[in-house]
């Protein structure tokens, strides 16, 4: 996941960038009054958002992946502890539960 956020940001940069000297030559508008980097960070983030959409599919994909595969192992750790207090409960109660009628 670290990856992945670290390449979003990379992209965002980038735009951010273009952005940026696209507004000061002219090409894109300024923002009005004081707003002008409020604007160019606003147009950098619409930007970036498609861009890495289609560009870190793959990696957002194997992120995807290895996170169902950690959260499976979780859960199959936590039957496994689930599992053996049931056996050692029953134990229990089995060892008692013969003594009891004596």
């Amino acid at each position: 996941m670290l990856r992945y956020t670290l390449m979003r940001l990379g992209i965002f940069a980038g735009c951010l960038v273009i952005v940026w000297g696209a507004v000061y030559s002219g090409i894109f508008p300024r923002g009005f009054g004081n707003s002008n980097a409020l604007w160019v960070l606003l147009l950098s983030l619409v930007l970036s958002a498609p861009i890495s959409w289609v560009v870190l599919r793959k990696e957002r994909d194997r992120a995807s992946v290895r996170i169902v595969d950690r959260v499976d192992r979780m859960k199959a750790n936590l039957d496994a502890n689930r599992s053996q207090e049931d056996v050692a409960d029953d134990a229990s109660r089995a060892s008692g539960g013969a003594a009891a009628p004596n």
